[in-house]
C-alpha cells in the first residue's frame, strides 16, 4: 500500500565530509539517492520532497551548549581542532564550513519531524541524519551535531508528550540517550554490539533511565556474530512490547546499516535482507502504535558501495510503500554511476540471497544461548516499569 512520504532533501548534505580517508564518506549517501532514484521510489505516489534549511543557533541550543556551537563554528572557519571538544580528533576532523554542514543535517532532520508533526504526511526521512552520538557538549563518533535528538527535542518542544526513539545502529545510541536519560516523554530503544567489543562502549541493560525515567532507556547488547535470525528474535522480544505500551505520538528510528556482515567497522553479521526485514517492521509498529507517524533517519554503514545504498533504497522504499522485489537486478545506469564515483565493482542485485527467519523468544528460553541471555537481562531490567511482565 502506497503511503506519504517526505524526503528533506538538499544537495548540500553532502557537505558533511570529514575527508578523503574518513570512513563516514558522503559518497553513500549519493549512491543510495541513485539507487532510489532509479528504482523509481522518488516516483511513487505521495513521494515528495522538502527544502531542508541549516538549524539555527536557537534551535540547535534545545540540546547543545552555546559554547560548544561557538566552537564548532571557529573551528570550520580556522581549521584548528579544539580538544577540549573533541574536535580535530582521528574521529572528529575539522573541515571547512563545518557548522554549516552539520546545522543543516539538524535541520533536515527537524524538518522530516516537522512534516510529520504538522501531518503533512505519515512518514518523513532524513537520510543523511542519524547522528547519534554528539554530545550536548562535544563532538563524539563521528557527529557533530545530534540531529535526532535534536527531531525529538523540537517535537517536545511543540507540545508532544510521548516520542519514541529506537536505534538499529550497530553502535549505541549514547548521545541520544544521555539528552533524554531523565525525560519519561522519551522512550529510547538501542539495539547495538556489546559494549565489552565496540566503540563506545556504553549500552548495557543497566543503563535504564534516571530517576524521574526508570526504564524508557532501554539496551539490548548483542553479541559479537549475532546474526539475521537472532537479530531479529531479540528485537522481536523487545521493542513491539514496549511500543505497544508506550504508545508514541511519534515513532523516530535510526537505522544505520553498519550491522551488515561486510561493515568493516563491527562485527555483527546481518544480511541486506535481514535489515530489510527490520525496515518492515518498524513500519509495521510505526502504524500500529504511533498513528503511521514515522521519522526515519540514517546513521551509521560503512560499506559504502555493497551495502549502505542497497540497504537505504529498500528502506525509503518501505517508507514509500513500494514494493522492490530482492531479486531484482540494479539498473546498469547506477552501476555506471557507481564506478565512476568510487572505482569499485557495484553489486548486481538487491538481495544478499538469504531468506531470514526467527523463532519467537516467547516460544522457549535458551539460557545458554548469548543471545537469549542479553534479551533476558534487558526485559528484566526495564519491562517491569512499564507494567509488562518480562517472563511472559
Amino acid at each position: 500500500m502506497a503511503c506519504s512520504l517526505h524526503l528533506a532533501w538538499d544537495d548540500g548534505l553532502t557537505a558533511y565530509n570529514f575527508g578523503p580517508q574518513h570512513p563516514l564518506a558522503p559518497v553513500r549517501v549519493e549512491l543510495t539517492m541513485a539507487l532510489s532514484r532509479e528504482l523509481g521510489v522518488f516516483d511513487a505516489p505521495g513521494v515528495s520532497f522538502i527544502d531542508a534549511e541549516p538549524a539555527s543557533d536557537d534551535l540547535l541550543k534545545l540540546i547543545h551548549d552555546p559554547g560548544y556551537i561557538e566552537a564548532v563554528k571557529r573551528a570550520g572557519d580556522t581549521l584548528i581542532g579544539d580538544e577540549h571538544y573533541c574536535l580535530g580528533t582521528p574521529d572528529n576532523p575539522v573541515f571547512e564550513k563545518m557548522h554549516d554542514a552539520s546545522a543543516l543535517v539538524g535541520g533536515a532532520s527537524v524538518a522530516a519531524a516537522r512534516a510529520v508533526w504538522s501531518g503533512e504526511t505519515e512518514h518523513a526521512a532524513n537520510i543523511a541524519g542519524g547522528l547519534h552520538h554528539a554530545m550536548p557538549k562535544h563532538a563524539w563518533g563521528f557527529c557533530v551535531y545530534n540531529d535526532a535528538a535534536l527531531a525529538i527535542a523540537w517535537l517536545l518542544e511543540q507540545g508532544a508528550k510521548r516520542v519514541a526513539y529506537v536505534d538499529v545502529d550497530v553502535h549505541h545510541g549514547d548521545g541520544v540517550q544521555a539528552m533524554f536519560y531523565d525525560d519519561p516523554r522519551v522512550l529510547t530503544i538501542s539495539l547495538h554490539e556489546s559494549p565489552l567489543t565496540l566503540f563506545p562502549g556504553t549500552g548495557r541493560p543497566a543503563e535504564v533511565g534516571g530517576p524521574n525515567a526508570e526504564g524508557y532507556a532501554v539496551n539490548v547488547a548483542l553479541p559479537a556474530g549475532t546474526d539475521d535470525s537472532r537479530w531479529l528474535r531479540a528485537f522481536e522480544a523487545t521493542v513491539p512490547p514496549l511500543l505497544s505500551e508506550f504508545q508514541p505520538q511519534v515513532l523516530v528510528t535510526q537505522q544505520g546499516a553498519d550491522t551488515h556482515l561486510l561493515d568493516p567497522l563491527a562485527n555483527l553479521t546481518l544480511s541486506l535482507d535481514g535489515q530489510r526485514r527490520i525496515y518492515s517492521a518498524m513500519h509495521k509498529l510505526a502504524k500500529e502504535t504511533a498513528g503511521g507517524r514515522w521519522v526515519v533517519l540514517g546513521g551509521g554503514g560503512y560499506e559504502l558501495v555493497q551495502v549502505v545504498p542497497r540497504a537505504w533504497t529498500h528502506l525509503l522504499a518501505e517508507a514509500a510503500g513500494v514494493d522492490i522485489d530482492p531479486g531484482v537486478a540494479t539498473p546498469d545506469a547506477w552501476r555506471g554511476f557507481v564506478r565512476e564515483r568510487t572505482g569499485e565493482a557495484p553489486p548486481l542485485y538487491m538481495t544478499d540471497g538469504r531468506s531470514p527467519d526467527f523463532t519467537p523468544f516467547d516460544a522457549g528460553f535458551d539460557p545458554d544461548d548469548p543471545v537469549d541471555q542479553a534479551i533476558q537481562e534487558t526485559r528484566k531490567a526495564v519491562f517491569p516499569s512499564h507494567g509488562i511482565d518480562p517472563s511472559l
